[in-house]
Parts: C-alpha cells; sequence; structure tokens
C-alpha cells in the first residue's frame, strides 16, 4: 500500500506544494528554508506515497545508523495531508522503518511538530510512534507559550519594566534590517552563554528574503533611535514563534523588551498562540530560570517540545 522515496532536489516543488497544504506543516518544512543549511547535514528525507500518490514527508538526516527529523529544525516529524488518519500513519510507519532498515539505520529519533502548530487535529504520528514503534522519550523540552485569545496579565516585574521604558521614551518598531539587530544578539549569546546565533546575519538576510511574510524582526529603540534590543519572529498558520530575543545592557536597564513585547501581544495577530519557545539547558532539559521567570512573566504558560527515539 505504501512506497517510501528518497527526497531528490528535483522534487522542491512538489514537496513545497504539498507542505503548503498540509494540517501540520510550517515554511520550516519549506525546501527554500530547510536548505539554506543544506551542507552542514546528510540529507535522508524521505516522501511517503500510498497507491502512488503523496501522503506524507519525512524532513531527516543521518548520522552515522541514526535516523533524525530532522536535527536542523526546532521540530520535524511527519509531515501529514488532511487525509492522513492513525491507522493509515500507523502502516505509513512500518513501511518507513522497513525503508530505513534497508539503508543501513538502526535508530530513530524523531521530533514531532507540537500541537500548537496544527492547523487541525494531526497526532497520528504519536499514537503510531507508541503502538508500532515502541518509542520513548528522548528529551521533554520546556517552551512558554500564550494563548492569545486568554492571555494573563502581566506580572509586576514585568510592569515594572514596562513603567521604566515609557518613562525612557523607548519605542517599537519593525524593521527589515537584521545587520541592526544581530550584534546586539550575538553579544548577548556570548555574553551570557558563550553561544553564538544558529543563524548567520548572512543567512538570515537571505531567509528574510525568501520568507518577508513569516519572518519579522520588531526592534525597541531608544529617544535616539539606538536600537536597545529586539526580537526576530516566526509566523506560521498558528503560532507567532520569538525565534531570537536579545538586548543590549542599556535596553535591559530600562525594560526596553518588556515594552517590545506589551507592544507585540496587544496586536490584533490570526493566529492563535504566541510562543516564546524553549528555556532548557543541556541534555538533561532544566529550566533556564531567569530566562522562563522572564517568559512566564508575559502570561506565558508551559507546552512540551518532545523528542522520542526507538531501535529498528
Amino acid at each position: 500500500m505504501f512506497t517510501i522515496n528518497p527526497y531528490t532536489p528535483a522534487l522542491a516543488d512538489e514537496w513545497n506544494r504539498f507542505v503548503a497544504a498540509s494540517k501540520n506543516g510550517t515554511f520550516l518544512f519549506d525546501r527554500r528554508y530547510m536548505d539554506y543549511h543544506a551542507d552542514r547535514f546528510s540529507d535522508h528525507s524521505l516522501l511517503v506515497l500510498r497507491r502512488n500518490r503523496l501522503y506524507a514527508l519525512l524532513p531527516g538526516n543521518a548520522v552515522g545508523e541514526t535516523f533524525y527529523s530532522h536535527q536542523g529544525l526546532t521540530y520535524g516529524g511527519l509531515i501529514l495531508g488532511r487525509q492522513a488518519t492513525a491507522d493509515g500513519v500507523c502502516d505509513a510507519f512500518m513501511a518507513i522503518n522497513e525503508r530505513l532498515r534497508q539503508d543501513g539505520f538502526k535508530r530513530v529519533v524523531y521530533k514531532p511538530t507540537p500541537h500548537i502548530y496544527h492547523q487541525m487535529p494531526s497526532e497520528e504520528d504519536a499514537y503510531a510512534l507508541y503502538v508500532r514503534c515502541k518509542a520513548r522519550i528522548e528529551a521533554r523540552n520546556a517552551s512558554s507559550t500564550i494563548l492569545l485569545n486568554n492571555r494573563l496579565p502581566l506580572t509586576e516585574s514585568r510592569r515594572s519594566g514596562l513603567r521604566k521604558a515609557l518613562a525612557a521614551g523607548v519605542t517599537m518598531e519593525e524593521s527589515r534590517q537584521p545587520e541592526l539587530f544581530w550584534p546586539i544578539l550575538t553579544a548577548n549569546l556570548q555574553r551570557r552563554y558563550d553561544a553564538h546565533p544558529v543563524h548567520t546575519l548572512y543567512e538570515m538576510q537571505l531567509l528574510m528574503s525568501r520568507f518577508p511574510q513569516h519572518i519579522r524582526l520588531f526592534l525597541a529603540l531608544g529617544p535616539d533611535r539606538e536600537p536597545l534590543g529586539g526580537t526576530l519572529l516566526y509566523l506560521s498558520p498558528c503560532v507567532v514563534h520569538t525565534q531570537y530575543i536579545a538586548s543590549t545592557p542599556e535596553g535591559r536597564s530600562l525594560g526596553a523588551l518588556d515594552l517590545l513585547f506589551d507592544r507585540l501581544l496587544s496586536q490584533s495577530w490570526p493566529q492563535r498562540y504566541f510562543d516564546f519557545g524553549t528555556s532548557a539547558i543541556g541534555a538533561d532539559c532544566e529550566l533556564n530560570q531567569p530566562l522562563f521567570f522572564q517568559k512566564q512573566g508575559f502570561g506565558a504558560r508551559t507546552v512540551c517540545y518532545d523528542a522520542y527515539s526507538y531501535d529498528l
């Protein structure tokens, strides 16, 4: 019933059309996004056909004898057509696993797309992982998310920051110039976590040019219009996601991010959720308490980003 074919660049248009029409896909699965870092991963993405019609996609990469779905993406798993059902996806997993065994894999690490990104119920893969694959949770990360039509009020610490920003004349403005934000982001990550952005400035400029409606940058500006901080947002059909958040030391002292997110959360978004992203550290997924405290202060509560693993 099911045929599993490897992805090739010649199939990019077919792949992208399916993602756009799927019930749980976002622009991150578009090959124009996925392939910006193709040189970093050994791609092993798969197309799942049922009676010769495309039924699902599985973005993935290979590391030795392990198949990952996909290490270059925050979330992944099967991208499903709107006609996909639990019994069909169970059968699809059997065909996928057989193909992976034939390709020499012995283990799978699978990151399903969190439910907040689903345009309609789409947890058929979660069911199949348990019933057919006997998968176990490999990692569980905590993301801070707001249901926009049922927001909690800001905590006093966030309101205090907002008052400071208003008194200092901080304002918010959308920008198409990531070069204004990247030095702030890079310095912030280096200073606080000895880390660097996942994307280079050039890569983000490229992605923003490809996805102008999906990737948007908002800056907090001081009274002299100097950037004090900002956030880079990824917009999918159901979720506004903060891909990056950073401020200067001056911006932190003035509450620049408190004003920025108060203004953003007060906008009328067509999406249902505003997701601040995960706040865990290391393989044990322990919470980064200061970061978690800040996000929860805007009224966010927890959604889990899970990873599963199973042997083939």
